[in-house]
């Protein structure tokens, strides 16, 4: 196993790389500076567009000339080319401090993604999807903070964690609907460091990989909850994980430069990186696009 810096780009709070298979591009965030960004799968190519305000996930859309984007007001649709943002819909208009964060497609091309309070203290938020038909519904409430929302490689799971409660958390997903039902606990975060449960994904043998944000590891749990492998990372602040490449076998990790509030902890000269993990021996699932 070997990890790398792929891009030391700095970003205030780096987030929800996807790996675009038809593309072959990768695509990342920085949360707090509104900016999408993408690459080549060895960093190569850059390039970036700015967006109307915090930005917390994003999806390629199914023509690949835009992206849905979830911002802290509201959902967006963004063109790659104009670099123009138009708004779809705000569903927490009548909230001021609530942002849209984590979000993921399923293999029928509908967005699910979840808001934050932006103190990250109350239980604000809520879980949304959004339909190729570009409706949205809202699924859960009483989130604090939404994050590492995945889909198991036979669509009958759907993965989803509030941060601040500890806890991973499984649906049974209907994937002719996009309903969600019978919410259990599928596996809890080891807090005692401090860190928190953050981004994840799940590669093709139906394993769970989530980033433990200001613990600095990276947790692989197998299909019934349990740790099979912890990956300790360069740096604390890691945010985020998807598999990618021409192979779909690197790890890409994103990490933030600056935390967003006081009491979270600062982090050494790599704070910030877009790092790759490669000769992991697991390779992930091709990230869909966003249908509408």
């Amino acid at each position: 196993m070997q990890i790398d810096i792929l891009l030391d780009v700095k970003t205030t709070l780096g987030e929800g790389p996807v790996w675009d298979v038809e593309s072959q591009r990768l695509y990342f965030i920085d949360s707090m500076d509104g900016r999408v960004f993408r690459c080549t799968a060895d960093g190569t190519e850059l390039r970036a567009w700015d967006v109307p305000g915090k930005i917390g996930s994003m999806a390629v859309r199914k023509d690949g000339k835009g992206a849905i984007v979830s911002l802290d007001k509201g959902f967006w649709l963004l063109d790659f080319d104009s670099g123009d943002c138009e708004l779809l819909h705000d569903p927490e208009a009548n909230l001021a401090t609530t942002r849209i964060n984590d979000g993921k497609c399923d293999r029928r091309g509908r967005f699910f993604a979840g808001s934050m309070d932006m103190q990250e203290e109350g239980p604000l938020g809520a879980l949304y999807r959004v339909d190729p038909d570009l409706s949205v519904t809202k699924l859960e409430e009483g989130i604090i903070c939404s994050n590492g929302p995945c889909f198991s490689p036979d669509d009958k799971t759907f993965y989803f964690t509030d941060t601040w409660t500890g806890e991973m958390w499984a649906y049974d997903y209907d994937i002719e609907t996009g309903g969600i039902s019978n919410r259990r606990t599928f596996a809890k975060a080891d807090t005692s460091n401090g860190g928190a449960a953050d981004g994840a994904t799940v590669d093709a043998e139906g394993y769970y990989w989530m980033a433990l944000v200001y613990d600095g590891r990276i947790c692989r749990f197998a299909p019934d909850g349990t740790l099979d492998m912890e990956i300790p990372m360069p740096v604390k602040k890691v945010t985020s994980v998807q598999f990618g490449g021409p192979d779909l076998d690197v790890l890409y990790v994103t990490s933030m430069a600056k935390p967003p509030l006081p009491r979270f902890p600062d982090d050494g000269v790599q704070r910030g990186s877009l790092f790759a993990i490669r000769g992991l021996g697991v390779k992930g699932v091709s990230e869909p696009r966003f249908g509408g």
